[in-house]
């Protein structure tokens, strides 16, 4: 059995692994810190193979600062962490499809590397604008002035001064550059082929951060820039006060994406008749067409299925007498009773069966004795969007004082219907939205929000650094003490809120959320490198797993492990002694407790899961691990078994 390797993966072992498909002999060996072998690229004999396409020269069309190897080195390198689960925190833990992380966005991104590639549609993310004099969000790849004076080369060897720096705040460019760069990098590998990424940015950093995005995701899948009128009022600023701020928009493929599509305003609308002329359009060619219509208040409607069935059946034809009881009960309640009939007096049939009909006719309208539909509910958007209901003052910061009470407990919070449109552009039932930079978590609101709307089933990943708050803010005197609390709470409420407004039409909506916090790895470092220990110490460790772990903790740290998603359903249940967890009905089964009896071995193997992971500690010596191997082999071939 093989042990887990409770890290995340390593983006550079794997890129090396793709260039090696195309060119095995550019791969060769070298020795790691540890003196052991690993995989290595030929660099110069690389060059040779792709001599026909080698730039020669020092000057070349090129975007770069000072720290951008450093970031690509960051962004492949892997980390010893793992997301601990905190259902105390979360809001409908056991059926929940959302996640809420906290932790730095790097290193969360590197640990859904395998769970989440290629599985999010959608990526949303407002990042700190660079207007100060350093970066708002914490990060690794600050350097000092020196660092960055020596890096740039405006010194000479002996400390004597070649240039003067009249760019004081170049190296706050590179320190953005750099967070940045890592963080895109990274989350390029978690968008489907068909996803897309949209980038809320102002002036300061747009000409930067599209020249970033087109190298990560290549100029070739630029999709356009969003103009957002987000600030009507101005700021008060000299020469020209800005109202408005940027969306960047990439895909990932844009020849895999289909065109985007935003739903029309209600003045936009288009209406036609639904009333169906042409062939196949009179009564006894589609009789199961022809019903009543209802009208009131403006508003339409149809029969009940009861009433419908009632009306023609292929025994009896149709019920003639009973389409005119229809028609005086309802004209009695105060309804216009419409049917498909011409002016010429033909009964004609509707264009839509009656289930569709019934599901859609709220969006019709009734129009000089005529029942219409919408042309089309869609357009192409354009890149300026000016409407009021894209204000980050009455639809963002004002949005979080009618959830929190006369003050919001966060600035500048984005306007919940901008990220809601951006969603809308291109997902659709059962997709993934991610926000890295989620702060308030407005893009968590959005999304309930949209699919209480169009009442699909999209799910939200908000990863947030749990940063801490001033005392001096309402927000710490409102009682949230990091940035996580305010979102996690703004989501409690934006859920109740959306539920209590629309009871109808969102019994079924997930509101809730699991809470993950990224934390040390859940194994001692015995477990990477014994090679630091004496086999005394080893022997007297009674397990590789650290005292404060739980088995929840080691269950969701397998799932990353394994590249499964944090958000299925999970049961646990005792078999003879033994906890026995079972992850979403046997893509995972595992027991970490110790002393595993063979009849519980033999019941996991029994169920026959995709994998099965154990504690390697549970067995006393090596014949006891290989009667497990065995068991399997026997009765579950297929399980990937393995211990951590």
């Amino acid at each position: 059995m093989d042990k887990m390797r409770m890290e995340s993966v390593d983006l550079t072992a794997q890129n090396i692994d793709k260039i090696g498909a195309l060119f095995p002999n550019c791969i060769t060996e070298t020795a790691d810190e540890n003196g052991n072998p690993k995989k290595a690229i030929n660099f110069e004999l690389l060059k040779q193979m792709l001599s026909g396409d080698i730039i020669e020269g020092d000057e070349a069309y090129e975007f770069t600062w000072v720290g951008k190897k450093a970031s690509i080195v960051e962004a492949n390198k892997s980390i010893r962490k793992t997301l601990r689960p905190c259902p105390e925190e979360s809001v409908d833990w056991d059926n929940t499809e959302n996640l809420y992380l906290e932790g730095k966005n790097i290193e969360v991104l590197k640990l859904l590397q395998e769970s989440y590639l290629n599985s999010i549609k959608m990526i949303y993310i407002d990042p700190p604008y660079n207007t100060g004099n350093n970066i708002i969000y914490p990060n690794d790849y600050s350097i000092s002035i020196d660092e960055y004076n020596n890096e740039t080369g405006i010194f000479d060897e002996n400390g004597n001064v070649l240039m003067k720096n009249t760019d004081t705040n170049g190296r706050f460019h590179s320190d953005w550059c750099s967070m940045m760069y890592s963080v895109l990098l990274i989350s390029r590998n978690l968008l489907t082929n068909d996803g897309y990424i949209a980038l809320a940015i102002d002036d300061n950093e747009l000409f930067t951060l599209k020249m970033m995005c087109d190298e990560v995701f290549g100029e070739h899948n630029f999709i356009g820039t969003l103009v957002t009128r987000c600030n009507p009022q101005g700021r008060n600023k000299n020469n020209l006060d800005p109202v408005h701020e940027y969306h960047l928009l990439y895909a990932k493929d844009l020849f895999s994406m289909p065109p985007l599509k935003i739903k029309k305003l209600e003045d936009d609308m288009d209406f036609r008749y639904l009333m169906r002329s042409g062939t196949n359009s009179r009564k006894f060619e589609r009789p199961f067409r022809f019903y009543p219509m209802l009208v009131k208040n403006g508003k339409v409607s149809v029969i009940d299925k009861e009433e419908y069935e009632e009306i023609y059946s292929k025994r009896r034809e149709f019920n003639e007498a009973y389409i005119s009881q229809l028609k005086y009960k309802y004209e009695e309640l105060g309804y216009t009773f419409v049917l498909p009939i011409s002016k010429n007096g033909e009964e004609k049939v509707w264009q839509r069966t009656y289930d569709r009909v019934s599901a859609e006719c709220n969006s019709y309208i009734y129009e000089k004795g005529q029942i219409k539909i919408p042309s089309d509910k869609t357009r192409t958007p354009i890149s300026l969007w000016t409407e009021d209901i894209y204000s980050n003052v009455s639809n963002g910061t004002n949005k979080l004082k009618e959830l929190f009470g006369d003050k919001a407990p966060f600035d500048f919070s984005k306007s919940v219907y901008t990220v809601k449109d951006l969603i809308s552009l291109n997902t659709n039932e059962n997709d993934i939205v991610l926000d890295f930079f989620s702060g308030s978590a407005t893009t968590a609101h959005a999304t309930m929000l949209l699919n209480s709307e169009d009442g699909n089933n999209r799910k939200f990943i908000m990863i947030q650094i749990p940063e801490p708050i001033a005392v001096n803010t309402d927000s710490y005197k409102m009682g949230y003490q990091v940035i996580c609390d305010v979102g996690k709470e703004r989501i409690r409420r934006a859920g109740k809120k959306i539920k209590e407004e629309n009871p109808i039409t969102t019994v079924s909506l997930d509101t809730g959320f699991r809470v993950l916090k990224i934390d040390d790895s859940n194994m001692n470092d015995v477990y990477y490198r014994p090679s630091e220990y004496s086999q005394e110490i080893l022997s007297m460790l009674e397990s590789n797993v650290k005292s404060d772990r739980n088995d929840l903790d080691l269950l969701f740290g397998c799932l990353l492990e394994w590249g499964l998603p944090l958000s299925l359903p999970y049961s646990s249940e005792h078999i003879d002694g033994c906890t026995v967890h079972n992850y979403n009905e046997g893509d995972l089964i595992a027991c970490f407790d110790k002393n595993v009896p063979d009849s519980v071995i033999k019941e996991i193997a029994r169920r026959q899961p995709l994998r099965a992971v154990f504690r390697d500690s549970s067995f006393e010596n090596s014949p006891s691990k290989i009667n497990v191997g065995e068991i399997f082999k026997l009765m579950a071939p297929d399980t990937r078994v393995k211990v951590i």
